[in-house]
């Protein structure tokens, strides 16, 4: 699981169809309380908005996260950090 702050939105005119309505977000990733130049773009699940500290999961168990387990993902917002 990932650490990360969201920096912003991604639109996308054209997805696939297991995608249509999922929210897409760039998150920049936190490493051991230090913020990083890395980010990748996760699919919202809990309504996280721009500049709030989220949790992300990645890989197969991203998929889990979300209503359609036959999504095509590799990256969940699954938790925003208080």
């Amino acid at each position: 699981m990932l650490k990360g702050i969201i920096r912003g939105n991604v639109v996308s005119t054209r997805k696939k169809e297991e995608l249509v309505g999922a929210k897409f977000m760039e998150v920049q990733i936190i490493e051991n309380g230090t913020i990083t130049d890395k980010y990748l773009i996760a699919i919202d699940s809990v309504g996280a908005g721009i500049g709030e500290t989220v949790l992300v999961t990645t890989g197969s168990s991203a998929r889990l996260a979300l209503s359609n387990v036959n999504a095509p993902c590799d990256a969940v917002i699954v938790g925003i950090v208080d």
